[in-house]
């Protein structure tokens, strides 16, 4: 499974942070692989994390589109 499939996986249940895409899907670039999906027409919301250290991301529900 390629890393965009493990990911757009990830983001459909929930917010995760980069170290979540390391362990769930051996990326360490979240950021730009959320680029290359929103690209793709994929609609990813991010916020920054409580420390304001770095962004989470999760991809838009049904009702939100």
């Amino acid at each position: 499974m390629s890393q965009h499939t493990q990911i757009l996986k990830m983001l459909k249940k929930g917010w995760i942070s980069p170290l979540d895409a390391l362990r769930g899907a051996g990326s360490m670039k979240l950021s730009t692989r959320v680029g290359e999906l929103r690209r793709a027409g994929h609609i990813v919301f991010d916020k920054w994390h409580s420390s304001k250290k770095y962004k989470i991301y999760r991809l838009a529900r049904e009702q939100e589109r």
